[in-house]
């Protein structure tokens, strides 16, 4: 009997393997910026990390990563990376921090756009959103793809903002050329009521501001600040999921147009548009 244990661990593997893969989810990551772009990728606590954790994606291409069922997490955006040797790569905006291409389980530096999952939640739904509360540093677009059941609307920030910030939260270059971010209020100013903390630590006491209501008109569906849950976070089940970086606003909103998907707020200002 002891000679059949190697076939059956064999078996059982392929088994849980086969099951892996069909409850799993693929994030199709699409750079349809005019510049290059390296994605970097930051798994929740208690949550399986994906590979790779961060890559480099060139205008025009795609790559698709699978995605555990029950996995949290975000999604972001590094921009004008440069890789020294090896062990010395850093990017001007949204850098992890970690000296290479991959990310390896640090997070974003602010400002940065963030795409944030926790799928198969509550009631079996997937819970998603895209972020500006880190601040800002392309437009990204999240679209759901096959759900069955949840609003599964799309969601993100289809506006570029690095052109019209406020003074006060402008991020340029080195040598103060060009403007590639925009930071949060919480970021640039560190106050207690930006920051939800402190005395401003609940949704009662913490109310937009200014800065996080310049977010939002030109993003209505992105959160802009930390208590922005009821116009910012968006629900589907068993769905695929494309994160598109620098989307075309105008062929964006044709397709989703289309599409209906039913969300209060529009996904875009079209006022903001010529930003």
């Amino acid at each position: 009997m002891d000679r059949l244990l190697p076939s059956a661990s064999v078996l059982t593997l392929l088994i849980l393997s086969f099951f892996s893969e069909v409850n799993s989810a693929s994030f199709k990551l699409v750079n349809k910026c005019r510049y290059e772009v390296w994605p970097g990728v930051l798994s929740g606590a208690n949550t399986a990390p994906l590979s790779p954790t961060g890559f480099a994606l060139k205008p025009g291409k795609s790559r698709t990563l699978s995605v555990p069922k029950a996995w949290s997490g975000r999604i972001w955006a590094r921009t004008l990376c440069t890789e020294y040797s090896p062990t010395n790569f850093s990017c001007v905006t949204g850098d992890c921090g970690s000296g290479k291409i991959e990310c390896a389980g640090s997070g974003a530096k602010p400002p940065a756009t963030l795409a944030e999952f926790t799928l198969n939640g509550a009631d079996g739904l997937d819970f998603y959103d895209v972020s500006l509360v880190d601040g800002y540093n392309l437009p990204m677009l999240v679209v759901p793809r096959g759900g069955t059941r949840g609003g599964c609307s799309a969601t993100g920030c289809l506006v570029d903002l690095n052109g019209k910030c406020p003074r006060a939260l402008r991020v340029a270059r080195e040598g103060g050329v060009g403007r590639v971010a925009c930071r949060s209020a919480c970021e640039a100013f560190g106050d207690p009521q930006f920051c939800c903390s402190e005395a401003y630590a609940t949704p009662d006491t913490c109310q937009p501001s200014v800065f996080s209501l310049f977010f939002k008109h030109a993003c209505p569906r992105a959160y802009s600040y930390a208590y922005d849950d009821k116009t910012s976070t968006y629900t589907c089940a068993s769905a695929d999921y494309i994160i598109i970086f620098c989307p075309l606003p105008y062929t964006s909103l044709k397709v989703l147009g289309i599409r209906k998907d039913g969300a209060v707020l529009p996904l875009v200002n079209k006022t903001m548009m010529y930003f």
